[in-house]
């Protein structure tokens, strides 16, 4: 059985849950939105490549807008003509892997070195 909504979400109910939930995310033209800078094509790819595992994963289907420095992820779910909870799930999804920053959790894995050789996002 599924526990989510499927109902469609009011703009003030989006712009609620993402000031709650999803700060880096906002609300324009129907869509849910985040852009992820990064410092270049070879970073661009790498978050290109983890949102369209993560979306076909999940089978639920963002449009992308890519650059050589940045990808905005756009989410809507079109079945149901608006933002469901598919919508936050996924981009919840998505803000917690490709900002995952291993380094700040303490364990053995240690992190981009923070040398701008190797700086791949823009963390905000």
């Amino acid at each position: 059985m599924s526990t989510t909504r499927n109902e469609v979400y009011t703009p003030e109910q989006i712009e609620a849950r993402l000031r709650d939930e999803l700060p880096q995310w906002y609300y324009e033209d129907g869509w849910i939105r985040r852009k992820f800078k990064t410092s270049g094509w070879k970073a661009t790819l790498m978050v290109v490549n983890t949102v369209g595992h993560l979306a076909e994963a999940a089978w639920h289907h963002p449009d992308l807008t890519v650059s050589y420095a940045f990808v905005v992820v756009k989410l809507v779910t079109h079945s149901s003509k608006g933002i469901t909870d598919k919508d936050f799930a996924l981009a919840r999804k998505i803000e917690d892997v490709v900002m995952w920053q291993p380094a700040t959790e303490g364990g053995v894995l240690e992190g981009t070195p923070d040398d701008p050789r190797f700086k791949y996002l823009k963390y905000e």
